[in-house]
């Protein structure tokens, strides 16, 4: 099979009105508004290949028809088995225009995983990359039946294939199908308590209600670039991808690599809008590498996807001066991002809880209650309590797993009526001027001699001895299969003993670490975030921390 540039079946397609007709509806409408406006403004950046509205938009249409063509009709679900290559964000762009929900699939996954995921996602056809197409006959091992695959850089296509000719001549798809609120747009795989991914599928009116609510917030237009950090699997892409064509901006993909030093693509790319976990800036401090000043350029600064540490949130807004950070919040469940707080130099250190930057406010069409985990009661006002949240952004429940669902939800009252809301599982409080402030986790409170624990608490004192990182975690030992309270810290000139004198002072006595571990740097999982399943794992084997 000869190996092709999937680029080169990009043609220049001369500006011109193809819209008369169609549903500009769901979350392709603002990547189809941007292209009536600014077709020949640039839509992706990866490298240093750049491509139009009008030119993604050729490609996707044609693919388009072919996804239909292979379903034997208008696909449900169409697998983007890519990995940040032009075929991964077309294939997602194709799969909107064939009215499908796209399911994202990893090629640095487990194939085990990615097979479930494959298998549960119950896919109609598969879009693949060159990349990630060795994978694909060990992936069909077991399945009871494998679905036709759109692969646009083989060079002819085998059996169910469509390769790079039917790719290309192919007729474009001019009349989009129209979809509604309550269809899905995506399905995304997140961890399992169960141990297998569960599936959380996300509606048009999920995806529209935070597009919507966030192109008024940010304002961003046609100059800005956004960067990509994330991999597709990473629900917080969808910001990346839809803020940017919805604004008839550019998306900058990076790549992994790029994300150890970033100051140079940035500028090369002219980012405008920086989103990203905040452990790629705590990779920078503690390398030395986040400077005053070093990206004047950015105009949003904006974190998510785990909590943001005060000192982060500090060196960060040093180095981008003239943009304005914010502390984004949300799991998956809730699309994307639900609240987000605005850090202020000024005011902001003594919001913090736990020298944690808050989670803010919900966003105004989001309702939100706290309650007792154990009780589901309402708590007090300034009492900790697990966030509840309801609104568009809500997921309707979970792919195929209705007794998932049992546990997640609850209902309240908001203005007369009893509202479903989802539970977070994490602990919040309410605090100056009625901000969210971050506790920790309802699954990762634990009990020590009979004492209620939050390993947040611990992670915090850490921190504010002095340490970059801090993980807390009650667990098994190389020494013994009980488990104890262990901790894992980073950071410049890090003293073992001295810390644990200061968690002495800080703490009570049972909530004193048993161990400090010392470690350059944290692991991260496919996320990146914080693995604590690994490090887990490493010090029951008695093993250092490595990333």
């Amino acid at each position: 099979m000869m190996r092709i540039n999937v680029q080169d079946q990009v043609a220049e397609t001369p500006a011109r009105e193809r819209f008369e007709d169609l549903e500009h509806d769901g979350l392709r409408a603002g990547f189809v508004a941007s292209l009536a406006r600014f077709p020949d403004a640039v839509a992706l950046s990866i490298g240093a290949r750049k491509w139009t509205y009008a030119e993604l938009d050729a490609v996707a249409r044609r693919w388009a028809t072919l996804l239909t063509e292979a379903s034997g009709g208008r696909p449900a679900r169409v697998g983007v088995f890519a990995y940040r290559s032009l075929t991964a964000y077309v294939g997602i762009l194709a799969a909107l225009y064939a009215g499908a929900a796209f399911v994202p699939l990893n090629r640095k996954f487990p194939i085990e995983r990615t097979r479930y995921m494959l298998d549960q996602g119950e896919i109609d056809v598969l879009i693949v990359d060159q990349a990630s197409a060795p994978q694909l006959q060990e992936l069909s091992v077991g399945l009871a039946g494998f679905p036709p695959i759109l692969y646009p850089e083989a060079e002819d296509a085998v059996g169910r294939c469509f390769g790079r000719r039917a790719c290309e001549s192919a007729e474009e798809l001019r009349l989009l199908p129209p979809v509604r609120p309550e269809d899905h747009a995506y399905l995304l795989f997140t961890s399992g308590s169960t141990g297998r991914p569960k599936g959380v599928p996300i509606s048009h009116r999920n995806a529209r209600a935070f597009i919507d609510f966030n192109a008024e917030r940010y304002a961003l237009g046609p100059a800005d670039r956004l960067s990509q950090t994330f991999d597709l699997t990473f629900d917080l892409s969808i910001f990346d991808l839809f803020m940017a064509w919805q604004a008839g901006a550019a998306v900058c993909v990076l790549q992994p690599i790029e994300l150890l030093m970033p100051f140079r693509s940035i500028e090369q790319h002219g980012i405008t809008t920086w989103f990203s976990v905040p452990s790629v800036a705590t990779h920078l401090i503690r390398n030395g590498l986040l400077k005053p000043n070093s990206m004047p350029g950015l105009r949003w600064s904006l974190f998510c996807g785990e909590a943001l540490p005060r000192g982060v949130a500090e060196a960060w807004q040093a180095a981008a001066p003239n943009s304005v950070l914010e502390n984004l919040y949300g799991p998956t469940e809730l699309t994307i991002a639900c609240a987000a707080y605005r850090w202020d130099s000024v005011k902001s250190p003594s919001e913090c809880a736990q020298d944690l930057v808050p989670i803010g406010h919900p966003y105004a069409h989001m309702s939100s209650v706290l309650i007792d985990p154990d009780t589901r009661d309402d708590v007090p006002e300034g009492e900790v309590g697990e966030l509840c949240m309801a609104g568009d952004q809500m997921f309707e429940g979970y792919w195929r797993s209705p007794e998932l669902d049992v546990a997640r939800f609850v209902e309240r009252p908001v203005a007369g009526r009893r509202i479903r809301h989802y539970r977070t599982g994490d602990l919040v409080r309410k605090g100056p001027g009625g901000i969210y402030q971050f506790v920790g986790r309802a699954d990762q409170q634990v009990k020590i001699g009979g004492y209620r624990v939050e390993l947040g608490e611990i992670e915090a004192a850490l921190r504010l001895a002095g340490c970059t990182d801090a993980v807390a975690l009650l667990c098994a030992s190389a020494q013994s299969t009980d488990a104890v309270l262990q901790t894992v810290v980073t950071g410049p000139r890090i003293d073992a003993d001295r810390l644990l004198e200061a968690m002495r002072i800080a703490l009570p006595a049972y909530m004193v670490p048993a161990a400090i571990h010392v470690a350059n740097a944290l692991p991260l999982n496919t996320s990146g975030k914080v693995d604590r399943n690994a490090i887990a794992a490493a010090l029951a084997r008695g093993e250092p921390i490595s990333a």
